[in-house]
């Protein structure tokens, strides 16, 4: 019973599997779960400069603020294979980056973690803009109006 339990499990999420073979010569499988591969991806893309927010969508940002954690998969679509895997990243950027270089750094420092911790190759790391937050700028303006005002 406890075997058909897992099987269920398993057919639910989508995994990857990696086959390692060892210096015996056996062979054995690891599963990487897509949401595990789209949380380190998420974690990379969180850390790179010029990035506002993640791009989710209406659900995500309502299950992030009833749960009180970060989603770090927010805003991350992943297609993983046997061997390698394609990676969708949404953000919103910041007012005064320069787009192409904060998404050339998200797509070398997603590609780096993922293939570091999961061992798959990453073929493709599309990035697609979503926003460009301008609430800072806004701020700025509206604090000079108030010192010129004075």
């Amino acid at each position: 019973m406890e075997k058909d339990e897992n099987v269920k499990e398993n057919e639910q999420v989508n995994e990857s599997e990696i086959t390692i073979e060892s210096t015996d010569g056996e062979t054995s499988n690891i599963q990487i779960a897509d949401d595990v591969v789209a949380v380190i991806a998420g974690k990379a893309v969180s850390e790179a400069p010029g990035v506002y927010a993640m791009a989710g969508g209406f659900a995500g940002g309502i299950s992030e603020v009833l749960s009180g954690k970060k989603n770090l998969s927010k805003g991350i679509k992943v297609d993983v294979g046997e061997k390698e895997t394609k990676i969708d990243v949404n953000i919103i950027v910041e007012y005064g980056s320069r787009i192409p270089d904060v998404a050339f750094d998200i797509q070398n420092r997603v590609k780096t973690a993922v293939e570091g911790m999961t061992g798959l190759k990453v073929v493709a790391v599309n990035v697609h803009v979503q926003g460009v937050n301008t609430e800072a700028s806004e701020e700025e303006k509206e604090e000079e109006t108030d010192t010129e005002n004075k």
